[in-house]
């Protein structure tokens, strides 16, 4: 199942055990617009996009994975799949273990 980035902001806030009300503060925007972005009927500005990202620190790549335009990354798709189920701590998990590999190859 795909999730769209309204969906995903939830999950990643969720997943940080942080309410709409906290997070809205955060970054310093209005609760109900927060809302409005999770439920799919606001785009947040740039801005506002950049701080939710900061605050739940995830990439915006894990926001916008199902609104991107497919491109020559899209080889990945085993990986994607995955990644796109991952809750911001498990790739945080991954993306340490993958490192920790590299380095000793």
């Amino acid at each position: 199942m795909k999730l769209l980035m309204g969906q995903r902001l939830k999950k990643a806030r969720i997943s940080r055990g942080l309410t709409g009300e906290q997070l809205a503060e955060l970054c310093h925007i209005n609760a109900t617009y927060l809302r409005q972005i999770e439920a799919e009927r606001k785009t947040p500005s740039l801005p506002v996009f950049i701080s939710l990202c900061d605050e739940l620190k995830v990439s915006p790549t894990y926001l916008l994975t199902d609104v991107l335009i497919e491109n020559e990354l899209s080889d990945f798709g085993v990986l994607s799949d995955l990644w796109q189920s991952a809750t911001p701590i498990q790739i945080q998990i991954v993306t340490a273990m993958v490192r920790s590999a590299l380095e000793q190859m």
